[in-house]
């Protein structure tokens, strides 16, 4: 689960393996794999770290594929 911020300032989880696809169009849109987008106040760049540090903590990225190539 990754913790981000709705528009108006609330806190919610979201299950990072629900989402199919991050813009930032020019706010945040997250799209999970049913279709149902969610607006959120996150940068993309820090939705990208949340998800793959989610990701890391479940053993669902290999270290290949850490940020940086390293």
């Amino acid at each position: 689960m990754i913790r981000l911020q709705r528009l108006n300032g609330q806190f919610f989880l979201l299950n990072a393996l629900l989402i199919e696809q991050v813009e930032a169009i020019p706010e945040t849109s997250i799209t999970l794999i049913g279709g149902k987008k969610i607006i959120v106040k996150n940068e993309i760049e820090d939705v990208y770290t949340l998800i793959n540090d989610c990701f890391g903590k479940v053993g669902v990225l290999g270290s290949v594929f850490k940020k940086g190539g390293k």
